[in-house]
């Protein structure tokens, strides 16, 4: 199947007041899972590669390849997708490796200065017809300007969407990056008022914190595109911990990463049902 854009994923979830997963890769094993999840759940889904997932590998290029190499040979629309891009130079690399969608993340900046250099990688992006998620409003859990307890005011919201011409906005309501437990407090509330506010999809990120129940809710309050990456992080580090109990003289990596590929993809697959149930 020819790589599917992600505003054509997005749009079409949105129409059908459904959600998207977004899942981030770190390596091979997880673009495989999470798109063999994918199929088993018969959705749509988002392979994202972050800007820490970049520096872990030393370049965008070799893990950006293989995730669109593991996204052209699925059976169901797949895109891909750059999460968290603060340097604009990663941002045209993506645009030219043939990324279809980029999060670019100027939140630390001071608004203005968001705006502006904001407004300059969605010009670009949209040049070569490439989608652009920005955030206002700072997610938790990230250091600096990520603070717990920041929420995006949808005033604020409107007027940077108008400002930036952004395709879609991560908003601050409640979830944090990198949560263990899944007992993040969203504010359904403030969802619908920033749905209300603004007609780009509104993107939930610091999604592992969040239980199935509230991700459902979410949709329900406005929410369109849902990022996971620690919940499925801790699926595959606890596959790998058992299979070594259980195998204490086991060596090859293969061994061991098979059960963790099929952990992730069961968690894909049961979410992309949550977020999307019909």
């Amino acid at each position: 199947m020819p790589l599917t854009p992600t505003d054509e994923i997005v749009r079409r979830a949105r129409a059908a007041g459904v959600g998207v997963g977004a899942f981030n890769v770190l390596q091979l094993e997880h673009a495989q899972a999470i798109v063999a999840g994918a199929e088993a759940a018969d959705r749509p889904v988002v392979l994202q590669i972050s800007e820490n997932t970049v520096r872990y590998h030393g370049a965008l290029e070799p893990v950006a390849l293989a995730s669109l190499a593991v996204a052209r040979a699925a059976k169901v629309p797949v895109a891909v997708h750059l999460d968290h891009a603060e340097n604009p130079d990663l941002v045209r690399e993506a645009v030219t490796l043939g990324l279809g969608s980029v999060m670019f993340d100027a939140s630390k900046l001071p608004y203005a200065e968001n705006v502006a250099a904001t407004r300059e990688v969605v010009e670009h992006c949209h040049q070569h017809g490439v989608w652009v998620e920005a955030e206002l409003g700072e997610i938790g859990g990230k250091g600096g300007a990520h603070t717990p307890g920041v929420r995006t005011d949808p005033e604020e919201a409107l007027a940077f969407v108008t400002a930036t011409g952004v395709d879609a906005l991560a908003v601050a309501v409640g979830s944090a990056h990198q949560m263990v437990t899944r007992d993040a407090v969203l504010d359904f509330d403030l969802i619908a008022r920033l749905r209300e506010a603004v007609d780009t999809p509104l993107v939930l990120h610091g999604s592992s914190g969040v239980s199935d129940a509230d991700l459902a809710a979410a949709i329900s309050a406005g929410m369109t595109k849902v990022n996971v990456s620690t919940h499925l992080n801790k699926a595959f580090t606890q596959a790998i911990r058992t299979h070594l109990a259980e195998h204490p003289t086991a060596f090859d990596p293969r061994h061991y990463l098979t059960p963790a590929r099929t952990a992730v993809a069961q968690e894909v697959s049961h979410l992309l049902t949550v977020l999307s149930p019909s």
